[in-house]
């Protein structure tokens, strides 16, 4: 490999950000094709393409999943593209001729430049090892900070600059320039690691308590509001690439079983959603089994979306300066913005020390101005959350459509520590805006010093969803292909209350949603909050269910003594039959205050593992990689080789690659440190 100047890697890392263009859909295309390892084919993922004109870099892109890139807004005329990728020798191709406004479609093969990789380790400004008469240099900047990155795994060139360690570098805080190290001189001798106080990490997530077996007979009912967000499966990931160990805190198994989509039907009897049962064999402990709730909101096309009054919410602060926040933010914005209709409008509101109003409400048939002020903003001050929060309700209210869609998108590492900052305080202010018909999501973005437990309350009192965004290709996920389930709600407050039934349930525990439990009594107050479904969206939940009294869980939910002044024995009169549960849903239009019931008996029909959908299979793979990455004691015999074997076996169609990409991170978790790192 060449030794690269620092001239050249500082080119090179603001090409990777300008690489970080908004991928296209293909009709938008103008280069385009798909990088792959040479020998092997495989894909390589995150590989940098850059198209240059008389050696000025003019667009680029990043590849996704398959390996696959797409450059648009470029003019006519003739280029040179180049593709980098750590650990394998650069590409370059010249005289690539754009004219009206197409090009080649090219296939690209990279070889490896460096097999011995086996780790690389950022201390400081520089680092530098000599490999056979060659030596690797490489630096790390984030504006003009430069960072300290520890503990960063490359594997071999496998896995590009995510693994040599370009997404840690935003997890940690500038530190001084450490000594430099000749490994191949000194082999057993490892770089000097910072100490825990050189470390800046102030993320901050909710505690949660796992669900435990509870009883049909003493606790009757199992209530929950429903939940869509998925931040924690974007969070899981950022870290997994880091080479790091997700704190357990992060790992909420709701969120990660609802990144995905299922093949659920769509509804065809007028209500806004479906809902589908299943039972089977519980993967990780063949004695117990699965129930399996699936909801699917209504699939509409983007042209039949109702006009949208959306008001970006930015927050410009000093924290959200690293290529992985305000940049990141600006362009996953832009992806949204070129997707909407002329009759949809944006308004731009930004908060740092203060809020302002940078673009008032102005139509998308004015695309041009909404994109220009998204690329004028830059970072800097402390962060006044809850005076913009303020101001961007205002200005929704201001321009609110009575038929439409009324909603802030909140977009921010939720680091407020200026003005009202506490989560009680926020939420309140939330909850009195949701009341006037303008809803709130919540973008998530960066690391170190990442507020989700705000965030996700935030997202909750607001009727919006929260993701938590990490690269491109997950702004488009959240944006544009699934971007009926973010912007448009279809349903509001939506409660399940599941009744097991004792003669054929000995116990049963809800997996994840436990920061969404609900009192019984609050299944029937319609002014108790829940969660919202939006277009497009699903909704799963997993029951693991032990129906052998002798079984150890059964045995240890039983040891308290029988109680004396109540009866607690099933009623046989109406426990026979052949139905395990009744589960019951409540929803309201999202116009209305008043909820609809409906109801679905569950038959004692289970399947083996083997005869179950992939639907019901796929979900058990996620649910049961969250519980290993919890360190869960329900975890049963499990292991990441299973759980990889059983997401295998259900993948599927799989046409967006995000059951693929689920299947490489339970690979690479097997490598992961013991401890997580805060």
């Amino acid at each position: 490999m060449k030794k690269t100047t620092k001239g050249n890697i500082t080119v090179l890392f603001i090409a990777m950000l300008i690489g970080m263009l908004a991928f296209k859909t293909k009709d938008a295309c103008i280069v385009s094709g798909i990088v792959t390892e040479k020998g092997t084919a495989d894909a390589l993922v995150s590989a940098n393409v850059m198209l240059n004109q008389n050696g000025s870099l003019v667009s680029g892109a990043v590849t996704d999943i398959d390996g696959k890139f797409c450059i648009s807004n470029v003019k006519d005329g003739t280029y040179d593209l180049v593709v980098k990728y750590v650990g394998y020798t650069d590409f370059e191709k010249k005289g690539i001729v754009i004219k009206d406004g197409k090009s080649e479609v090219l296939k690209i093969e990279l070889a490896q430049a460096a097999k011995n990789l086996d780790m690389i380790v950022v201390t400081g400004a520089k680092y530098e090892r000599k490999m056979s008469e060659q030596t690797v240099s490489m630096e790390v900047l984030r504006s003009s900070n430069l960072m300290s990155v520890t503990s960063s795994k490359y594997k071999g060139g496998r896995s590009g600059y995510g693994k040599a360690n370009y997404n840690a570098a935003y997890d940690m805080a500038p530190a001084p320039p450490a000594p430099r190290y000749d490994l191949d001189d000194e082999p057993n001798v490892k770089p000097k690691q910072p100490k825990p106080d050189e470390i800046s990490n102030t993320e901050e997530y909710d505690h949660i308590v796992e669900n435990e077996f509870l009883s049909p007979v003493e606790k009757a009912l199992s209530t929950f509001s429903i939940d869509v967000d998925v931040a924690s499966y974007g969070m899981m990931r950022k870290k997994i690439e880091a080479d790091q160990r997700p704190a357990k805190e992060s790992i909420r198994l709701e969120e990660m079983i609802n990144y995905f989509t299922y093949d659920y039907a769509n509804p065809t009897d007028g209500t806004p959603f479906s809902t589908v049962t299943e039972v089977g064999e519980c993967p990780w402990n063949n004695k117990h089994q699965l129930l399996q709730i699936g909801i699917q909101g209504l699939r509409m096309d983007k042209s039949s979306l109702p006009a949208s009054n959306l008001v970006f919410l930015i927050d410009v602060s000093g924290s959200m300066s690293s290529p992985d926040k305000l940049p990141l933010v600006k362009q996953s914005l832009t992806m949204l913005v070129k997707e909407l209709k002329p009759e949809d409008r944006i308004a731009l509101v930004v908060y740092a020390g203060s809020s302002g109003l940078v673009l008032p409400s102005t139509p998308c048939s004015q695309k041009d101005k909404i994109i220009d002020a998204l690329d004028r903003l830059s970072s800097g001050g402390s962060t006044a959350g809850a005076a913009g929060i303020n101001q961007a309700y205002e200005v929704a209210k201001a321009n609110f459509l009575p038929d439409g869609n009324n909603r802030v998108i909140l977009c921010t590492d939720g680091d407020f520590n200026v003005g009202v900052s506490s989560d009680a305080d926020l939420t309140a202010l939330i909850e009195k805006k949701r009341e006037e018909g303008v809803f709130l999501s919540v973008l998530g973005f960066g690391m170190g010093n990442y507020k989700d437990s705000k965030m996700e309350k935030l997202a909750d009192k607001g009727n919006g969803n929260y993701a938590y965004i990490d690269n491109i290709n997950e702004g488009k996920k959240n944006l544009v292909t699934q971007m009926g389930g973010t912007l448009l709600t279809i349903a509001k407050d939506v409660k399940i209350q599941v009744e097991f039934n004792p003669a054929k349930v000995k116990a049963y525990r809800l997996l994840g949603y436990e920061n969404r439990a609900l009192a019984d009594k609050d299944f029937n107050d319609d002014k108790k909050d829940a969660g919202e479904i939006g277009a497009g969206a699903s909704v799963t939940a997993l029951y693991e269910i032990v129906t052998d009294e002798n079984d150890p869980s059964f045995k240890e939910m039983s040891k308290t003594d029988k109680l004396k002044y109540q009866k607690t024995e099933a009623n046989a009169a109406t426990t026979a039959g052949d139905e395990m549960a009744t589960v019951k849903i409540r929803y309201k239009q999202p116009k209305e205050s008043k909820s609809q019931l409906l109801e679905y008996a569950v038959k004692n029909e289970v399947k083996t593992i083997d005869k179950t959908s992939d639907n019901f299979r796929f979900a058990a793979a996620v649910a049961s990689f969250g519980m290993l990455l919890r360190d869960s004691k329900f975890k049963g015999n499990y292991n990441y080789d299973k759980v990889r074997e059983l997401a295998v076996s259900a993948k599927g169609a799989d046409a967006e690659g995000y059951r693929a990409e689920f299947i490489k991170l339970v690979r690479e978790a097997k490598d992961l440190p013991k401890v997580a790192e805060r």
